[in-house]
């Protein structure tokens, strides 16, 4: 039964006040203990890497429509203690903030849910792999500024009279779409691999907003503020209310993205691997609305429980001003990525693996720069893996997975962000004021989880097969043979 207590619908009401003001949500799809783990995830994700190996792997491989996801959440800034107040023990503590100062947060999370993943073996000679998947995705990004946030608690952290001159400036954006997806991964060369991943992408919902001027003056005695704001608000058609029946595909959104990626192996035993990953576009309905709005309205009752009503109408109001009717596209956030990894035995009887793996990840429209460094400890078909990130925000993270591997079956689950999700759930479970009123360097939670399992025949070598394949090399590795002269 859905909660209908008057602190769940307040709630629900500042999520989207918070978003109106600037409060952003910035998705940066980061999933880096899956590198090199050969899983059909890690196929998915990186095209070059392999799901089966000849002659202990079946040649199918499913996700039996069980999900697969990863999803991320980051927050940074004066807001954190404020944030967790409110969401935890439904008050205010704005001891943190630092208003009319120009201090901003940042607000970062993803969603990446696979429903259905689906790969074969299709030839050896050349190694090659073909798949279907179907996923879901949202990103998006954006900043916040303290005084976005203290408002919320209505006039007491701002003088009367006093004409605040942009403090509500700040951006967001953030949008969901279906991903379609087929990959094919040929091996050209005893050392060079390559693989694709073409998707057809199906706009879910957008929004986009920018705010570049703003002011407020408040009134104590009046229990009022007139606000004015100054931007462009950009949302996607939707026929109607939202509902949950609007996250299924259709095609009133359309678009397209391609995933590039390529492994090198070294004589001295080393795998560079490099990725494009999701470069791609979608195009947004004709009936998309955008506002290029520029006026004012007055907040009432800023000392009174339905503060957080009334800014939420006023500001709605106000973005949603002089509008017009239009088709627009986007990017997707897609990424460059180049890595290095090494697999080394830590014991003489070759029973533990260690294989570290370097990755850079760098966002291809926007700023954001992630390095990791992944740890995999490897014990016959249990995997214990530590990670550590650092990225352009200066925000370092500890992760740790814990997978269950063999040639046909595969389970995984874990988080890039353990301390903060241990953290966060702490937090949640005791409401300890001392805890939530500390601002740290960022607040943040993750978790991933993923299954498959493997089904048909077994892949045998030609050598050892009962039926001997007839399957030559793809286009692709006889292309690479005229090129370069090779007839492996």
């Amino acid at each position: 039964m859905a909660d209908k207590t008057p602190g769940s619908y307040v709630m629900k009401k500042i999520l989207l006040v918070f978003c109106l003001l600037i409060f952003s949500v910035k998705v940066f799809a980061q999933q880096f203990s899956q590198y090199n783990t050969g899983t059909l995830y890690d196929s998915f994700e990186n095209p070059s890497q392999k799901a089966f190996i000849p002659d202990s792997s079946k040649k199918y491989s499913f996700n039996f429509l069980i999900p697969n996801f990863s999803g991320n959440f980051f927050f940074s800034g004066n807001a954190q203690a404020t944030a967790k107040n409110r969401i935890f023990l439904n008050s205010y503590n704005n001891s943190t903030l630092t208003t009319n100062q120009g201090k901003y947060n940042h607000l970062n999370g993803d969603i990446n849910v696979y429903f259905f993943m689906l790969k074969m073996f299709t030839s050896f000679d050349g190694d090659e792999e073909i798949g279907l998947s179907a996923q879901t995705r949202a990103e998006g990004k954006g900043l916040i500024s303290d005084d976005a946030v203290a408002a919320l608690n209505g006039s007491k952290s701002f003088n009367d009279f006093q004409n605040y001159k942009n403090i509500f400036n700040g951006n967001y954006y953030r949008q969901t779409y279906n991903q379609i997806s087929l990959t094919y991964k040929e091996k050209l060369s005893e050392q060079f691999t390559f693989g694709l991943k073409i998707s057809a992408l199906l706009g879910i919902k957008y929004d986009k907003l920018n705010v570049t001027n703003s002011n407020a003056i408040y009134d104590r005695l009046l229990d009022t503020a007139r606000i004015g704001l100054k931007g462009a608000y950009y949302s996607s058609y939707i026929p109607g209310k939202f509902v949950s029946r609007d996250y299924l595909p259709t095609f009133r959104n359309p678009g397209a993205s391609i995933s590039i990626g390529t492994s090198y192996r070294t004589e001295d035993g080393f795998i560079l691997q490099g990725n494009i990953k999701d470069l791609g576009f979608i195009k947004w309905s004709s009936y998309s609305r955008i506002y290029n709005f520029d006026n004012s309205g007055v907040v009432k009752g800023l000392s009174t429980p339905k503060r957080e009503d009334s800014i939420y109408n006023v500001a709605t109001a106000i973005i949603h001003h002089n509008p017009t009717i239009g088709s627009f596209t986007t990017p997707i956030d897609g990424r460059a990525e180049l890595s290095a990894s090494k697999s080394f035995w830590l014991d003489g009887n070759n029973t533990i693996k260690y294989s570290p793996t370097l990755i850079a990840s760098k966002e291809l429209f926007y700023t954001g720069f992630v390095g990791a460094l992944v740890n995999p400890f490897q014990y016959e078909k249990y995997v214990v893996t530590l990670t550590t990130t650092y990225d352009d925000l200066k925000a370092f993270n500890l992760g740790v997975q814990f997978m269950i591997k063999t040639p046909n079956f595969e389970f995984f689950i874990g988080s890039d962000k353990l301390t903060q999700t241990s953290g966060l759930l702490l937090d949640a479970m005791t409401k300890n004021p001392a805890l939530i009123n500390q601002n740290t360097s960022f607040t943040g939670a993750s978790i991933f989880l993923g299954f498959s399992a493997k089904f048909g025949p077994v892949i045998e070598h030609p050598m050892n097969a009962s039926v001997i394949p007839t399957g030559e090399k793809g286009f692709l590795g006889r292309l690479w043979g005229r090129l370069f002269k090779t007839y492996n």
